[in-house]
Parts: structure tokens; C-alpha cells; sequence
């Protein structure tokens, strides 16, 4: 399965995997969704996210939403 990545334009560090380029299933309260990036059939997701919990998420909602981790402060 190929997938999308895409970011929240009012919530910075949530993220979204999506089956379709245009996001259409993804939650409309956190959008605007932009489109970041795509995750090929045989590519590893980032950040070391199990791919079959991202498919397995789009196959029931249609999503599958995660956050970036804030960086420290030095």
C-alpha cells in the first residue's frame, strides 16, 4: 500500500498517514492537511512507525493521526 503524509496547518506537531493524496477522510477540525510526503509500497514509514498498524488504521478510519515529539531546550 502506498500512503501520504501530511501536517496540520493549526496544530504544528500533529501528522497524518492517508491512503489518498487529498486526504479526504482526514479529521476537517485539525485543517487545513497539507501534503508532505509519500510512503511507497516497499518504503520504511518515519520515525520507525509499524507500518502494518498504519495500514490497519487506514483500512478501519481511513487515518491513522501522530504527533511530533517537541524538541528539548537546551
Amino acid at each position: 500500500m502506498r500512503f501520504y503524509i501530511f501536517k496540520s496547518e493549526t496544530r504544528k506537531a500533529l501528522q497524518a498517514f492517508a491512503s489518498d493524496p487529498a486526504g479526504a477522510k482526514l479529521p476537517k477540525q485539525h485543517g487545513p492537511w497539507t501534503v508532505t510526503g509519500i510512503v511507497g509500497p516497499t518504503s520504511a514509514p518515519p520515525h520507525n512507525i509499524s507500518r502494518a498498524v498504519i495500514e490497519k488504521a487506514i483500512a478501519a478510519e481511513g487515518f491513522q493521526l501522530w504527533r511530533m515529539k517537541k524538541e528539548a531546550s537546551a
